[in-house]
């Protein structure tokens, strides 16, 4: 026996007949009784919050219920002004508070809304397009440069499949997949032939052998983790203990002037309304319409920045933070990557390393990719202007070169090719290197000063990439 758990560390071979599947794919009838038997390959959303719900949720708070209480009170007593005062205070923070939180609900909704997926599936031999809650386990999919990985699953064949990650790992630049195995105890990143609900395909063609879907792919664990309810905030825990004891306060005070009222012989009720009016006296009216009105500035001016608040009480957690500790991507980087500098082989700021490489990226006519946009994104912010030299010819780049290439003419006629790439792969192309202008031969000590540059780089995070030039005619 298989164990799924651990399906990335067992061959293909092994995969298949334990799922009782094969390269061909399954049945129509074989996949239409598995997804009776598994259910559809959907993420269920949980309890849906209804409005009425969230309406209720807004009168949890001791300061709320006290401003109600009070409202009652003033009621009994005859107090009428009093009651609408107190009773709109309390409809105007509570409607507030309703008001963002059902928006944030309905915006995440649209977001969920728009999701329809459909994924190339091999059924009896025949590719199709199946909607991709009808996956299920020992279905055979197709992969092509742009498709979003429906399932989780392993690599059965794969044609330079480069697969971005970073919606689960937060990095940024994709990952190469294969036709391997991996240690049973491999981490997410490590495990170069499996292939993940949520990712989507960079580059590259692959067939894929589904093993798990719906909530127990990676993807869908934290899903269900994310519907767990969320830990009460400090915030909350302070106001909540700020209710609390002015409602003891309250209790304390009602019998003690009662108690002494009767003593005294005055009228039961009278006395009791006395003691109920002492005790509303001390009920900050106006907090929770001021908490709710400044909370709901913040969430508003969140939201210019892209930002959806569900829950008003997280924007205070959020902000109290002294220092907030990730893993050095995480999940709150912007995905992007920037160019920190062009350097010469003696590490100093070159411009015209940057222009080549500007060159290079601004012309090349491929996939784009993270490192290009970086390298023109920079150029263009240094006003480099590349007008006068024309492309000529390309050579795209490819994982087995790992470079890029093109040739650019200027006015005069003269002919540059411009490589750009993996500096171990550049450097097998080059025979000289430029050293205070000159081009000196790259002899083995230069090489050895370039690569002890290139591993403090990389030992700092850089990705670090070579662009080499020759004159053509």
């Amino acid at each position: 026996m298989v164990s799924l758990s651990t399906y990335w560390s067992v061959t293909p071979e092994q995969l298949l007949s334990e799922l009782h599947a094969s390269p061909e794919g399954l049945s129509e009838d074989e996949a239409a009784r598995r997804l009776k038997e598994y259910g559809p390959n959907a993420l269920k959303v949980g309890n849906q919050v209804t409005p009425l719900r969230l309406l209720l949720n807004q009168f949890k708070s001791p300061l709320v219920l006290i401003l109600v209480f009070a409202a009652i009170i003033s009621i009994i007593a005859g107090e009428w002004p009093d009651a609408v005062i107190v009773l709109a205070v309390v409809l105007g923070s509570t409607t507030l508070g309703f008001v963002q939180e059902y928006r944030a609900s309905n915006a995440i909704e649209k977001l969920r809304s728009t999701l329809t997926l459909k994924s190339s599936v091999v059924r009896n031999d025949q590719a199709s397009l199946v909607l991709s809650e009808q996956i299920v386990p020992g279905d055979v999919v197709q992969l092509f440069a742009g498709s979003l990985v429906p399932a989780d699953g392993i690599v059965l064949e794969a044609n330079d499949l480069f697969v971005n990650q970073a919606v689960l790992t937060g990095e940024v630049f994709p990952v190469e997949k294969k036709p391997e195995t991996a240690e049973a105890n491999a981490s997410l990143s490590e495990r170069v032939n499996c292939v993940f609900m949520g990712t989507s395909v960079r580059s590259g063609t692959a067939r894929v052998l589904i093993v798990q879907t719906a909530k127990s792919t990676v993807f869908g664990q934290i899903a269900e983790r994310l519907k767990l309810r969320p830990p009460e905030t400090e915030f909350e825990r302070g106001v909540q203990g700020f209710g609390y004891l002015l409602t003891r306060v309250m209790l304390v005070m009602v019998v003690v002037v009662l108690a002494v009222n009767i003593v005294r012989a005055k009228p039961a009720l009278d006395s009791l309304l006395f003691a109920l009016a002492l005790a509303v006296g001390l009920a900050p009216e106006l907090l929770p319409a001021i908490i709710s009105i400044t909370l709901a500035h913040g969430a508003q001016r969140m939201a210019k920045h892209g930002v959806i608040v569900r829950r008003l009480n997280a924007i205070e957690n959020f902000g109290s933070m002294d220092i907030l500790c990730t893993d050095k991507t995480g999940t709150l980087t912007e995905g992007t990557v920037l160019l920190k500098d062009a350097l010469d082989a003696q590490q100093k700021p070159s411009a015209s390393v940057l222009r080549y490489a500007y060159l290079n990226a601004f012309h090349q006519t491929g996939l784009s990719n993270p490192l290009d946009e970086a390298i023109n994104a920079f150029g263009q912010q240094a006003n480099l202007d590349v007008s006068a030299e024309r492309k000529i010819d390309e050579i795209p780049y490819d994982f087995i070169r790992k470079r890029l290439s093109v040739v650019v003419g200027d006015e005069q006629g003269a002919r540059t090719l411009i490589t750009k790439g993996a500096l171990l792969n550049v450097l097998q192309t080059c025979n000289t290197v430029e050293y205070e202008g000159e081009a000196c031969p790259l002899d083995d000590a230069k090489q050895a000063e370039i690569m002890e540059s290139f591993r403090q780089w990389s030992g700092q995070g850089f990705r670090v990439l070579g662009v080499a030039i020759k004159s053509t005619d």
